[in-house]
């Protein structure tokens, strides 16, 4: 992690129009890819996954669609154009559709959690102690972002869209009855310089700022700590908090509800304008070490239930640091304003004099009998999801990224190939597969989808329990198609955006929406099963996330070169699927793939 050479105080907010804004204006603009070329490769992932019929049914509906002259060359230009005005033509897009039309729960639906490494507290002052620490840590970071000395990121020499790094800190989601909308307040003249810190389900405002604009140290922070914790000795009967995990439109009735009282309006201002929110939970049941981090995760994503930390939770603020009695630490972050590399990045820096300072601020909330009804509702609603999702965090401990470099194949493609493996053993299919790609070489640029399961991964897959078949070469030729997509779709080549932004350009343009993206295959290629992200950290963390379809799988891993941390959620409710057993069968697929590679003498690769 990089630390900053020197603490300078938070300059002015003329600050942005400086480095940060010259880095931008050098990046590209996210192409539209050639619509052919998307065509062909549509068809190509659907290949796998739907019957022959419906496949002819679908070629025939995109030559239709891309006849010359024809309704797909007429939105492939309004795309193009909309590509030559705006700084990104799928960005704007993107956070609608993918966050703030999504009405689901942003708990488990939406918003990681991360699991940091367990910590050994031996009393609550080690639990202040580490907050401190942390809280510090991160008012570093957000120095070098206020003062552009954030070193810019690459990815294979390429620079990296830094836009996602200013987007998380003061920053919140705000409910609305049918669409939600996302306000930074960094710009503001007078930008926040307060953290909200919630303890037994209440929450206070806590300067993290001198008067002279130097930030608090640890030791400052640390009292201020103390003084919030014996303030807040009785657990809240109200968890205000929870009503932020209600389903979007529920929350958007009661926090117009909510913010009529002027009291309530000012405390509910004063948690989203904050920089970030810190949670400091009680701890959770013991669990035993094999199943602690399973625990650890389902306690980042949503905190237990209305018994134990989900009302310690301000679920759409963009940042919040989880801090357990326990030891059990981490964060949840709400997924808007930015992915989970830029998240896993805040680094843990540490500074160390003192001054009076004044007691933090407790929020007020005046609770009618209807606020009263919503948190009840609220509260019934997230038990029924914390009863729903089932979650296995796990390392696999055999071996880390180091083994398929050994083999010169990619880490990530070979995990792929072990989960697409994992599935079929199960459900004796195959199933569309999402991946995140990061389109960050992009202005603004959020993400694609690498579509893992292909032609070539079918044909491994089945091929893997068959004595009879050669199976090293299908393995190879599926883990370098899984290679040439990723780095396609990194390119701004993959097809999933570029089908979503035809489809937008047509609702947009008020026309008929083409067949294709009314006919069976699409939704088809749209239910991913496997929803799965790599998030590489250099910390022994693991991010976790709830799958994204009722009858589907959340994967997410960090491969460590000897080690690898995976994350597997499914639903309870859905009978076909089960963490656990994907978990397992991921482990074992992991080792018959290193087995095969093993028994077969180089020469065949």
């Amino acid at each position: 992690m990089v630390k900053p050479s020197c603490l300078v105080k938070p300059v002015s907010v003329t600050r942005i129009a400086g480095r940060y804004l010259a880095h931008q204006e050098g990046l590209p603009k996210l192409p539209v890819p050639p619509l052919q070329q998307t065509c062909e490769r549509y068809l190509a992932a659907l290949t796998p996954i739907v019957d022959p019929e419906e496949l002819n049914h679908t070629r025939k509906l995109l030559e239709e669609f891309q006849k010359p002259g024809g309704v797909g060359e007429r939105l492939q230009k309004g795309l193009e154009q909309r590509g030559k005005k705006m700084e990104n033509w799928l960005s704007d897009w993107w956070l609608q559709t993918a966050y703030l039309d999504y009405r689901m729960p942003v708990v488990v639906h939406s918003s990681p959690g991360v699991v940091l490494p367990r910590m050994e507290f031996s009393d609550r002052q080690g639990q202040m102690r580490y907050a401190a620490k942390l809280i510090a840590g991160v008012l570093d970071f957000k120095s070098m972002i206020d003062n552009e000395t954030l070193p810019v990121e690459y990815l294979g020499g390429k620079p990296l869209c830094m836009n996602q790094y200013y987007q998380v800190l003061s920053s919140c989601r705000i409910p609305g009855t049918k669409r939600d909308t996302v306000v930074n307040y960094t710009l503001d003249k007078r930008p926040p310089t307060h953290i909200t810190v919630v303890h037994n389900f209440q929450f206070f405002v806590l300067d993290v700022y001198n008067s002279d604009g130097t930030p608090l140290t640890v030791d400052q922070i640390y009292i201020q700590l103390e003084k919030i914790w014996n303030s807040s000795l009785q657990t809240n009967k109200e968890p205000i908090g929870i009503l932020t995990s209600n389903h979007r439109n529920s929350w958007g009735k009661a926090y117009d509800n909510l913010i009529k009282d002027k009291t309530n309006q000012e405390s509910v201002r004063a948690i989203q304008k904050s920089i970030f929110t810190v949670c400091l939970d009680a701890p959770m049941p013991h669990a035993s070490d094999d199943m602690y981090r399973t625990r650890a995760g389902v306690q980042m994503l949503h905190g237990g239930g209305s018994r134990w930390n989900s009302g310690n939770r301000w679920f759409d603020k963009t940042l919040q640091f989880i801090i357990g009695e326990d030891g059990t630490c981490g964060l949840i972050y709400e997924h808007a304003p930015a992915e989970g590399p830029p998240i896993v990045c805040f680094p843990m820096m540490v500074r160390t004099p003192m001054v009076p300072l004044r007691m933090p601020q407790k929020l007020h909330f005046n609770i009618t009998p209807e606020i009263k009804m919503d948190i009840e509702e609220a509260k019934q609603n997230m038990n029924i999801m914390v009863h729903d999702l089932d979650m296995k965090v796990s390392v696999f401990s055999h071996f880390g990224k180091d083994f398929p470099k050994s083999q010169k194949m990619s880490p990530d493609a070979f995990i792929q190939m072990a989960l697409q493996l994992a599935y079929y053993r199960i459900h004796k299919r195959c199933c569309p597969t999402y991946e995140s790609a990061s389109l960050r070489m992009f202005r603004l640029g959020r993400t694609d989808t690498i579509r893992s399961m292909s032609i070539d991964s079918d044909k491994f897959v089945k091929a893997m329990d068959d004595p009879n078949i050669e199976k090293v070469a299908l393995l190879d030729k599926a883990v370098k198609a899984h290679r040439a997509y990723a780095d396609m779709a990194i390119r701004g080549q993959a097809i999933d955006r570029h089908l979503l932004g035809l489809k937008l350009q047509a609702i947009e343009d008020l026309a008929a929406l083409p067949e294709i993206f009314m006919d069976t295959s699409y939704a088809v290629a749209l239910h991913f099963n496997l929803s799965t992200s790599q998030v590489p950290a250099k910390t022994n963390c693991v991010m976790c996330f709830g799958p994204v379809v009722s009858d589907g799988y959340g994967v997410c891993y960090n491969p460590m070169d000897t080690h690898i941390n995976f994350a597997v959620s499914a639903f309870n409710s859905c009978q076909h699927t089960n963490a656990a057993r994907l978990a397992q069968a991921l482990e074992d697929a992991l080792l018959d793939i290193k087995t095969l590679l093993e028994q077969t003498p180089k020469a065949k690769l």
